[in-house]
């Protein structure tokens, strides 16, 4: 891989995983991670998410008001707000730290070594941060279908649907990997190309030594 292909994959790497965390946040703080329509009144739409529900009305109006308590919260929605808030932060981190390992980034060779190694580590850190994006909107998601489905509900009783927070956070963490792996393999394909690249210089001095040697003796 040439270095112009390698800094154009870099680019698409980074600029993915960082659609990927601006969709995680949106996710965090998007007041729809389900949603009810209410038979009796079908001109609103309760919503629900992480730090707020929410009352959509047909004619425009929105009114929103904050959980008064964390322990208001489901267990999965408890678990969700820690965790999807981590993800943002280890999200922002490792982003800045991917960033310090770009090629972009001009250093001198004795500092090539530290660039991948902070890209590396800046990968594992992205890759992390979806884990903890996608694995809390999954488990919303598993509930919300399960107590849809359940036949011990009456079927007079509003089921809770799937919101687009939660397909927010879906396309997010994908992104994220996407983005993160295309960052990875950048480094493995500089270093498959750097050792021979390498060696083929040391061959070259070597050469040209024992060149000026042979001309001192002659």
């Amino acid at each position: 891989m040439n270095l112009v292909h390698r800094h154009r994959l870099q680019l698409v790497g980074f600029l993915l995983s960082l659609l990927g965390w601006v969709l995680t946040g949106t996710c965090n703080y998007l007041p729809d991670w389900k949603n009810l329509n209410l038979d009796l009144n079908v001109l609103e739409l309760w919503t629900m998410g992480l730090w707020q529900t929410c009352i959509v009305q047909d004619v425009g109006g929105t009114q929103c008001k904050d959980f008064d308590s964390f322990l208001d919260l489901p267990l999965e929605f408890r678990i969700s707000r820690i965790l999807v808030s981590t993800s943002n932060g280890l999200g922002f981190v490792s982003l800045v730290i991917a960033s310090l390992g770009l090629d972009c980034l001009k250093a001198e060779e004795p500092e090539q070594k530290l660039k991948k190694q902070l890209l590396l580590l800046g990968v594992i850190l992205l890759w992390t941060s979806a884990v903890l994006a996608l694995v809390p909107v999954s488990w919303v998601a598993h509930t919300i279908i399960q107590e849809f489905w359940d036949e011990d509900i009456p079927e007079i009783v509003p089921r809770w649907e799937l919101g687009d927070a939660l397909f927010s956070g879906w396309f997010g963490g994908v992104f994220i990997v996407l983005g993160g792996s295309l960052l990875l393999s950048t480094i493995c394909s500089s270093s498959d190309h750097q050792f021979p690249e390498k060696y083929a210089m040391a061959d070259v001095q070597d050469a040209h030594q024992q060149l000026e040697t042979g001309q001192r003796r002659l």
